[in-house]
């Protein structure tokens, strides 16, 4: 798939599926709120991010993303010990509520370790934790997953403080409208924390891999992988940011609450395009 500055080609089942929706005139789904994260490492002069591939029998199955999911009631509701910007600061970076910037953060740290085994939080403000991939780390992210144990509970009881400052704002996606499955995603970035490692554990993922940004995009373009259009326009733009030092200045003046919806448009004459609104 070839994304320009016109957008790109609709695929055919894509155009059938939206001029359906058009002719029923059924209201469009409301989007989940939910959050995803670019982990990014060096690797030489560049660097690499991590990919997953969703598993088949679900949503989006088969293509290759970022780790993340949905906005958790829970994440609202913590009270955790917090470090970086405050909520109403980051209620400013994503345009909502601040009790809404919290949960969509702390969806993107709880996402993260749950789909990667990399936690984003420390004893203090200043440091981060090391390994967490030991057995006990595993219980713990096995819990966090099933619900059995909420994000803020996990943090307090090893006495550990979310660094919200980890997490870099870069942009907003939501799902167009014709789609019966749709999702408000915050996207964000993330430096791999020192003496951690991402771990395979997600059940949601079939496989995973660190990639350089212009390889997976040239790989996409060779039919390799299978990626959709925000995770394509985000792995462009954080390439042509030129290296991790150029990321962390873009995400500070990138706009991320301002949403981009890809929009069919479907001419007279010519082939369906996606616009990106």
């Amino acid at each position: 798939m070839t994304i320009d500055s016109d957008g790109f080609a609709a695929p055919p089942a894509l155009v059938e599926h939206a001029r359906r929706f058009r002719a029923e005139g059924n209201p469009p789904a409301r989007p989940r709120v939910s959050a995803t994260v670019l982990l990014l490492r060096p690797a030489g002069v560049d660097f690499e991010v991590y990919v997953i591939r969703r598993v088949a029998a679900m949503v989006f199955g088969g293509v290759y993303a970022f780790p993340g999911g949905g906005v958790d009631p829970s994440d609202s509701q913590a009270h955790l010990d917090w470090a970086g910007p405050e909520p109403a600061a980051w209620a400013g970076r994503l345009g909502v509520a601040p009790d809404a910037a919290q949960a969509v953060v702390c969806a993107a740290a709880r996402e993260v370790f749950e789909e990667s085994g990399v936690l984003l939080a420390g004893p203090d403000a200043a440091t981060v934790v090391g390994d967490v991939s030991g057995d006990d780390w595993e219980a713990a992210r096995q819990d966090l997953e099933a619900r059995r144990r909420g994000f803020a509970d996990l943090l307090a009881g090893r006495g550990l403080t979310l660094r919200s400052d980890l997490l870099l704002p870069w942009s907003r996606w939501i799902t167009p409208e014709f789609e019966p499955r749709r999702f408000d995603t915050y996207f964000f970035v993330a430096l791999l924390p020192q003496g951690q490692r991402t771990r395979d554990v997600s059940g949601e993922a079939d496989h995973t891999m660190w990639v350089r940004p212009a390889d997976a995009l040239a790989r996409a373009e060779a039919g390799e992988l299978t990626m959709l259009p925000p995770t394509l326009v985000t792995l462009a733009q954080v390439a042509a940011a030129g290296d991790l030092a150029g990321v962390a200045r873009a995400s500070a003046t990138r706009d991320a609450a301002t949403p981009i919806t890809p929009r069919l448009d479907l001419p007279e004459t010519g082939e369906p395009r996606f616009v990106l609104d």
